[in-house]
């Protein structure tokens, strides 16, 4: 487990200390699941593990039992929030270019409304340069 030094700072670590309020749709031990502040779509929940790992791209071995908590949790909030049957996305994005914001593993559950099938590349004014 790839943990980052900046988990003292981190938003998400702060939401699931509870130090900054959120709209919590489901918490245990291992893993916290609020509603996102900038919703992309009627239903946006980010699901998170409690311990700090940056992104996915940072996960090791170790990792797989809470990713797989993390996947099946967000099946069971898509039920909880009735877009199961409608359908819905869960996505992790990585990195920059991955449109990655906060570098805390979370995936997006995202529904309530008919969502576009294309997953576009950002145009010349969105992109951000990659350094190596």
């Amino acid at each position: 487990m790839n943990i980052d030094q900046s988990q003292d700072s981190c938003i998400f670590c702060k939401i699931a200390r509870h130090e900054i309020p959120a709209n919590v749709r489901f918490e245990s031990d291992e893993i916290i699941a609020f509603d996102d502040i900038n919703p992309s779509a009627p239903i946006h929940v980010l699901v998170i593990p409690k311990v700090h790992i940056t992104s996915l791209r940072a996960t090791e071995i170790d990792d797989q039992m809470l990713l797989g908590k993390l996947v099946y949790r967000a099946k069971l909030l898509a039920e909880e929030l009735n877009i199961a049957e409608s359908g819905y996305r869960v996505s992790i994005n990585v990195g920059k270019w991955g449109g990655q914001i906060v570098s805390h593993l979370h995936l997006h559950i995202l529904g309530g409304a008919p969502l576009t099938t294309k997953l576009a590349v950002a145009t010349v004014d969105e992109s951000v340069p990659l350094t190596h």
